[in-house]
């Protein structure tokens, strides 16, 4: 993914309020809080996320990834979820990230937007 790409996501206010302060591609092992090797990790504080993935990953799995991150980031972020999401693991958020990108196609900020929206995200 294009570096100009990455920048876009960056401080760009999506559907429901929500604002990707930081999105870095990392070389290096990311470890998730249980101590378990990720692909990716995501902190969120109020409705900003901070998202870091470890590359290098497919086009696609990078879009994958980045839908899987802000989908779970905002069902995490919100007091009260989207009843699509209410119930969601782990395992419902990477098969909705992998149905997001077979109807949408690769990750843009237009595009989290969509997926946000069809998920039952507000306008906020």
């Amino acid at each position: 993914m294009e570096e100009s790409l990455l920048r876009s996501f960056v401080r760009r206010r999506l559907r429901g309020g929500f604002t990707i302060v930081r999105l870095e591609l990392r070389k290096e092992p990311l470890i998730d809080p249980i101590g378990r090797e990720a692909i990716a990790k995501t902190s969120i504080v109020g409705r900003q996320f901070e998202i870091l993935i470890q590359i290098p990953l497919s086009d696609e799995e990078l879009s994958v990834t980045l839908y899987h991150e802000v989908l779970e980031a905002a069902t995490m972020a919100t007091t009260q979820p989207p009843t699509l999401v209410l119930q969601f693991n782990e395992a419902d958020f990477e098969t909705a990230a992998r149905r997001t990108y077979s109807q949408l196609g690769p990750v843009s900020p237009d595009n989290l937007d969509r997926m946000l929206q069809s998920f039952g995200f507000g306008e906020e």
